[in-house]
């Protein structure tokens, strides 16, 4: 395994940071006009094969542009686009791809809704879907609801009568909404077979996606920290240049390359070829568990430094804590994925 990035990957990379350094985005929410820009530089085509009107790059390209956006803040749904994408690419049928794929090219968006608590029933040749979808990302935005509920999975128009969303007032940048489903009936074209999964692959890349976005946020986070350290003066002289300091910034550095490294190994295994599926799922448990705790140590390290100012609301930094603390969470928190780790290795649950 090679994570040297290509000249096609560094490029794509590059232009995703000269793009979003020009938008003051921390501590924003929603914008219409960023994800039209997003949409016009070819980015939710990125990774969709080009036989559905796509770049035809890949899941990986598509994280390196998660990277710089966890780096920016950027509040989108892409992520949660490019996870549904991806699944959709897996499990759909060839009509669904044909629909579906195509449309995220031209800026259709999709958010995964964890489904638990929805009920599913036959209704005519469809399902009618009943309950609630906690904390999903952007509901009120998007275009479709990918859920899981029961055996199948759906396609819910976000807009179909008895579909409403309520705003949470939640930490970390994302905008999250509960979702209620009333009666709401599903036609056969938004059906996908095998629920579980659906929901094991979506689960997987959501993970994986996730560990990006964090490790742009890390690296970020370390930037501004070691630039602090090096304008901040006490005694006389820049704090930087006292060895606490330095130790601090030195340890964030490791936990920032380390996090990304599992990271985009963890990526990199989920479309590569000829992977054992059991490793593939240890090595993504594995990323998520590590890259959550990494970027809140960092988080953490970075206010040590930074003291009273990080904590003030005109400052950036608490804004990165805050989507630390949520991306921890999200497709499983580290105690979750540590656990599936421990069945993985065959260890005995704590």
């Amino acid at each position: 395994m090679d994570l040297t990035l290509t000249e096609d990957q560094e490029l794509i990379r590059s232009t995703a940071r000269e793009v979003l350094a020009d938008r003051t985005t921390v501590g924003g929410g929603f914008s219409a006009d960023l994800w039209k820009e997003v949409v016009e530089l070819g980015w939710t085509g990125l990774a969709i094969p080009e036989a559905y009107g796509g770049v035809g790059e890949g899941f990986l390209e598509g994280c390196l542009l998660l990277e710089e956006m966890g780096a920016a803040q950027a509040p989108s749904p892409f992520l949660h686009t490019l996870v549904c994408a991806a699944t959709i690419e897996r499990h759909g049928t060839a009509e669904q791809r044909e629909r579906w794929l195509p449309g995220i090219v031209e800026g259709r968006t999709i958010a995964y809704a964890d489904g638990a608590d929805v009920t599913a029933g036959p209704s005519g040749d469809g399902h009618v879907l009943d309950g609630t979808a906690r904390f999903v990302p952007y509901a009120h935005a998007v275009d479709d609801l990918l859920v899981v509920a029961g055996r199948n999975a759906y396609l819910v128009d976000r807009s179909a009568p008895g579909v409403t969303t309520e705003p949470l007032d939640v930490v970390g940048p994302a905008e999250q909404d509960d979702v209620r489903f009333s009666g709401v009936v599903v036609p056969p074209e938004r059906v996908l077979a095998d629920g579980p999964a659906v929901a094991a692959t979506a689960s997987a890349f959501g993970a994986a996606a996730t560990c990006a976005e964090m490790v742009g946020g890390a690296q970020r986070v370390l930037d501004m920290t070691v630039e602090y350290a090096g304008q901040r003066e006490q005694f006389g002289r820049p704090i930087g240049g006292f060895q606490a300091v330095q130790h601090h910034c030195a340890d964030m550095a490791i936990d920032v390359l380390t996090a990304r490294f599992i990271a985009f190994e963890a990526i990199w295994r989920l479309t590569a070829p000829g992977q054992d599926p059991n490793q593939v799922a240890l090595t993504v448990a594995v990323a998520k568990a590590w890259v959550s705790d990494a970027y809140q140590r960092v988080c953490a390290l970075g206010h040590q430094v930074h003291g009273a100012i990080g904590f003030t609301a005109e400052h950036h930094l608490h804004h990165y804590l805050g989507h630390a603390m949520s991306s921890a969470l999200a497709f499983g928190d580290g105690d979750f994925h540590v656990d599936r780790v421990a069945d993985g290795i065959g260890l005995p649950r704590s």
